[in-house]
């Protein structure tokens, strides 16, 4: 059973009792303990603000490359990972992570690829060691173009 200490100290008591089949006997434990909780901010909000097409002449335009200008509120992401899905969001396509070095304000470019034309639902979750945060958007990618 555990419950609270009868004096004033702010520690909780703990009392163990085990049977022992073999004699019947009872065996008590008393002691204290103690733990501390550190409550951290995390990243609170995540936005896409922006999203334009890298132009590239012709004989580099294999993938059409776009640029999301991505804010957040909160802590300091430490990594980032994009998810490039069907218009629907259900279907991965593919899925990009890389660690990031954020200094002062949360404003973070990501350059992504995109093998071909067609619309894209755009994961883009922003995370460090205690929490995450995810914005979404469809685009629209039109070799080379995005709407």
């Amino acid at each position: 059973t555990t419950g609270p200490s009868s004096d004033s100290d702010s520690s909780a008591t703990v009392e163990s009792l085990e049977d022992n089949p073999d004699g019947g006997c009872h065996i008590y434990r008393n002691g204290y303990y103690g733990s501390s909780i550190a409550v951290v901010e995390g990243i609170l909000e995540v936005n896409i603000i922006q999203m334009t097409s890298i132009q590239m002449t012709e004989s580099q335009a294999e993938n059409s490359l776009v640029d999301f200008v991505v804010t957040c509120q909160g802590s300091l992401p430490t990594d980032v990972c994009t998810v490039v899905s069907d218009p629907t969001c259900q279907v991965s396509k593919s899925m990009v992570c890389d660690p990031v070095v954020v200094t002062d304000e949360c404003l973070l470019t990501i350059r992504r690829a995109f093998e071909e034309p067609g619309t894209y639902c755009i994961n883009i979750t922003l995370g460090d060691d205690t929490s995450q945060a995810l914005a979404s958007a469809l685009i629209s990618v039109n070799g080379g173009e995005s709407t």
